[in-house]
């Protein structure tokens, strides 16, 4: 008898849309369990079932589906923000970092994601699919602003930058709070560096608290910019 090939082709147009999803959920259940430095093309095909040359037939490579997977973390990540900010009112700067830090701390792989989208990701995809991936992280982060500004006392420039601050705080402190094997084993040893590790939680909610504190003291209110025409730097 003859044996099964496990590698079906998808002929159909549901078939095919359900091989790249498979592919899809292939590459974020490797990048939750190993990080998204361990994700590569021919490990996503083989936890899909997939042969890995029939790969490209749904995506052009490993950074394009690594980019879909960010767009997921950002419309997830700015869903549950509106969620949680829902019909509040007058949220203190710490309490707003709180749950825009304890949000994405939930969402690690989003976290991992964000280190990788500037230094690799959208370098190494075509103009289109880095436009796509724009077009939905700018409306993420207008949810994510809106929402802010209803609950805060912080106008939508201010919530707009808030985004950015903490998105650019993630990234490095997400790697720093998850070390390397060779660190972790570093600070088990010598206990006199273990001061260096960083807790992420505590420590992205701290400096998040510092950044809203910042932006709506007096002082800084009185020294800002007049605003300026769009496209004018």
């Amino acid at each position: 008898m003859t044996e099964a090939n496990p590698f079906q082709r998808a002929y159909s147009r549901h078939h095919k849309q359900q091989r790249a999803a498979d592919l899809l959920a292939a590459a974020r259940t490797l990048g939750t369990r190993d990080g998204v430095r361990a994700v590569t093309l021919t490990a996503i095909a083989t936890q899909a079932g997939v042969h890995a040359s029939a790969v490209r037939r749904y995506y052009a490579s490993r950074e394009e589906i690594l980019l879909a997977l960010t767009e997921e973390g950002y419309r997830d990540w700015a869903h549950d923000i509106a969620t949680r900010l829902a019909g509040r009112q007058d949220v203190t700067s710490g309490e707003l970092a709180r749950i825009l830090t304890a949000s994405l701390a939930e969402r690690q792989l989003f976290c991992d994601l964000l280190t990788h989208v500037t230094l690799s990701l959208e370098r190494e995809v075509s103009f289109e699919r880095v436009h796509a991936f724009k077009s939905v992280a700018i409306i993420a982060v207008g949810t994510l602003a809106d929402a802010i500004t209803a609950a805060s006392t912080l106008n939508q420039d201010q919530a707009s930058d808030l985004i950015t601050g903490v998105i650019a705080m993630t990234a490095p402190l997400w790697q720093a709070g998850h070390p390397a094997e060779t660190l972790t084993r570093l600070y088990a040893e010598e206990p006199a560096m273990a001061h260096i590790g960083i807790d992420f939680e505590p420590t992205l909610t701290r400096l998040t608290t510092a950044l809203i504190d910042g932006m709506t003291h007096p002082e800084h209110l009185s020294a800002q910019d007049p605003p300026r025409p769009l496209g004018q730097s």
